[in-house]
């Protein structure tokens, strides 16, 4: 996020404590409206890149460039093409973490068969309880949400006591999404500054996104990260947008085209999502 200062008349000023005191809402979040709406950039928007079918039925091809994905957002998750390691994009920068531990700032014709990225502009920003689990971040998280039938973009950052990640390694060509999962490489970070990347996407999603939360970790350093597990942690930063706003990008290439996506995949997901 950036900052900066304006000056503005005596009535745009009370004009915007009126709206402050009416919405109940921040300076921040009000301004960002205003000038979303007058330079025609949208924010609490939801950019995804293909549906979460594709992946279990093992389309893994890099259907866009992290160049492309980082023109819709500078916050979110996906993975890479054959799916080599987990994505993180954090403050307009996309991450790879492979199987073997390596972290790297991805090259911008680096490709992707899935990411849900969003331009973060939170609408809260607080201190965050202390976490001993994964069901106690998704709790804690749960305080947050005012409605079951939205997206929310979810950021928590500071000291972690323990972190439990994993990375997928590449599979076979054709490979369905439950059986790569099995060969997935798992890491564990004991007193660690870094960054949780989540998101949070209602039930109806589970047809064409991963319902429920998924977060990504990376370090404040930028050397360890994955797809989140398990975590202990807290009280950390905890920024929280609710997304009103969802787009879709399907991919043409033919593997896509020609996938049988017809199947409810929810359960071959979530297993995927899981620790093996």
């Amino acid at each position: 996020m950036a900052t900066f200062s304006a000056t503005v008349p005596a009535s745009l000023k009370r004009a915007l404590d009126d709206e402050r005191q009416r919405t109940k809402r921040t300076y921040s979040s009000i301004v960002t409206a205003a000038l979303s709406q007058y330079l025609g950039v949208p924010v609490h928007t939801l950019f995804q890149v293909s549906v979460s079918g594709a992946l279990v039925a093992g389309v893994f091809d890099g259907e866009v460039s992290v160049e492309s994905i980082l023109e819709h957002g500078d916050f979110g998750l996906g993975t890479f093409a054959h799916l080599d390691g987990e994505m993180v994009v954090l403050d307009g920068h996309a991450y790879q973490v492979q199987g073997s531990g390596r972290v790297s700032e991805a090259a911008m014709d680096a490709g992707a068969p899935f990411a849900v990225v969003t331009r973060l502009a939170p609408q809260i920003d607080e201190e965050s309880v202390p976490v001993s689990s994964f069901k106690e971040l998704e709790s804690c998280c749960d305080g947050y949400r005012k409605s079951g039938n939205i997206f929310y973009a979810i950021r928590l950052d500071g000291h972690f006591q323990h972190v439990r990640t994993r990375a997928v390694n590449p599979p076979q060509p054709g490979t369905r999404l439950v059986d790569a999962a099995k060969d997935q490489s798992e890491f564990h970070f004991d007193s660690i500054e870094g960054t949780l990347v989540g998101l949070w996407s209602p039930g109806f999603s589970s047809a064409f996104s991963v319902a429920g939360y998924h977060f990504h970790f990376l370090s404040k350093d930028r050397k360890h990260g994955g797809h989140l597990l398990d975590v202990c942690a807290g009280p950390l930063r905890l920024r929280v947008e609710a997304l009103t706003n969802f787009h879709l990008a399907l991919p043409e290439s033919e593997a896509f085209l020609k996938a049988d996506l017809s199947k409810n995949t929810a359960e071959e997901l979530a297993y995927a999502e899981q620790a093996h």
